[in-house]
């Protein structure tokens, strides 16, 4: 039997345990997507408590706590943050399985250094006091914290219409040495179907200073937009593709779509495949010309209550895994962006581990030599996040692609401490190299291996999206 949550965690055996403190543990963090707000950072924002920087707008822990019984006053009510807090220490014990319970106990690990203690009812008041303490001083702020965790680069999630200026704000502070860079968001630009697209498109008309009324001036209203997001160090882009879809239509046919749905009319499904596609194939051949990263996340069913979309909103714990088929559309659409040599370096993260073998064997089709790793399968992503998960995704990589070029874990997070989830990735990517070696499947070569582990966990990433580090 092992001790919980021990220096070896997850590692099971020696060489297992030699990557990780040799190699793994102190590479820095190239957190290259999160969903962190940039205001924060650009202001070194200070924690009022455990339950801001925790359990605030954290639809993880909001899951656990409604499966556990939790009322909604405790988890997005207007609930004292203790009362929430304590709500949230009360279910934690029953999270064992999940990895909440790993979570939970690796972020009060690190940073805040608390090893003697597992969260319940009992010792509640405990970490919630030593915590509060702790995130009144100066290495727990925003920034703080960032630098405790040995971050190098983050990049956020940012609309079109966004001014970026606390991006601005950042970038121009000699005295904080992280990289922090927007990451071009355009979801509401292609996502035609959507009750909210029109008054979308008069927002990005107004910001764009363009008369949206064709395809080729919803065109130039976003490349204003990629120049200026350029000019204020964007190299990365970002797509939700719940639904792939794929359709072929002429700029006519695009045109009477877009003035159709303008006019406020419902489109059928034909024509919304055949905008968006339009709209993707436009940007990826921006994308390239700009060398910039494109990623495509694949396969959410969002907002699947309604009641409690109406009352709360989107992103608050409410969207599921979809098993929609994507292979023949996703093929069609990298193949349009493909022919015109217009396809950019991509990652694909899919949430249906169904598609893991899809993924990584439609990534082959489309690499190209000369640009080692070009298309590259996104680590365990949402539901994914977790050991099987990551497991699962790392494994078919290696058998179907290489998992030497892997550019690794990223956050995916809105949390200041959900940068412990790049130690559980590590651990869990020594583990599994470790079992190669214990198994004969792999040379007990500490040096070849060492290396492969330091690249994927740092190396990779910054070779991979070419940003000038701070």
């Amino acid at each position: 039997m092992s001790a919980f949550l021990t220096e070896n965690f997850l590692l099971d055996t020696e060489f297992s345990q030699k990557l990780y403190f040799d190699y793994a543990i102190s590479q820095p963090i190239f957190d290259y997507h999160c969903h962190l707000p940039p205001e924060q950072i650009a202001i070194d924002y200070q924690f009022k408590n455990l339950y801001d920087i925790w359990l605030k707008g954290d639809h993880y822990k909001w899951r656990a706590m409604r499966t556990h019984g939790v009322s909604e006053q405790l988890c997005t009510g207007d609930s004292s943050d203790y009362d929430k807090f304590i709500a949230w220490a009360k279910t934690v014990p029953h999270t064992i399985g999940n990895p909440l319970y790993h979570w939970t106990h690796l972020e009060l690990r690190r940073p805040f250094g608390i090893t003697d203690t597992l969260l319940s009812a009992n010792t509640a008041d405990d970490i919630w006091n030593r915590c509060n303490a702790m995130l009144a001083t100066k290495p727990f702020s925003t920034r703080g914290i960032m630098q405790q965790m040995n971050v190098k680069f983050v990049g956020t999630t940012d609309d079109p219409i966004d001014d970026l200026q606390h991006h601005k704000t950042i970038a121009e502070d000699r005295t904080f040495d992280i990289k922090v860079a927007p990451s071009w968001r355009p979801d509401k630009a292609f996502n035609i179907e959507l009750d909210t697209f029109n008054d979308y498109i008069e927002k990005l008309a107004q910001v764009s200073d363009t008369d949206i009324g064709s395809f080729t001036a919803l065109c130039d209203a976003l490349k204003k937009r990629m120049d200026y997001f350029a000019a204020h160090g964007c190299k990365v882009s970002d797509h939700a593709l719940d639904v792939v879809l794929y359709g072929e239509a002429d700029e006519a046919t695009l045109n009477a779509i877009l003035s159709k749905r303008l006019a406020g009319q419902l489109l059928t499904q034909p024509e919304v495949a055949q905008f968006k596609t339009a709209v993707l194939v436009f940007l990826s051949s921006e994308y390239s010309r700009r060398e910039w990263v494109q990623q495509y996340h694949i396969g959410a069913m969002r907002n699947n209550n309604s009641l409690m979309f109406k009352q709360l909103g989107p992103d608050t714990g409410f969207d599921s895994i979809n098993d929609e088929p994507i292979a023949q559309a996703l093929s069609s659409l990298l193949n349009a962006q493909a022919k015109n040599d217009a396809l950019p370096k991509t990652i694909l993260y899919c949430l249906n581990p169904r598609d893991n073998e899809v993924i990584a064997t439609m990534l082959g089709n489309f690499q190209q030599g000369g640009v080692a790793g070009k298309m590259q399968f996104g680590s365990g992503w949402w539901f994914n996040d977790q050991k099987d998960g990551m497991l699962r995704q790392m494994t078919q990589l290696s058998q179907l692609g290489l998992l030497s070029h892997f550019v690794g874990m990223l956050t995916d997070s809105r949390s200041f401490l959900s940068y412990t989830r790049h130690e559980y990735f590590r651990r869990l990517l020594c583990q599994m190299i470790g079992h190669w070696v214990r198994d004969g499947e792999a040379p007990a070569d500490l040096t070849l291996l060492g290396n492969m582990v330091s690249n994927i966990c740092f190396d990779n990433a910054k070779k991979y999206f070419a940003i000038e580090l701070n």
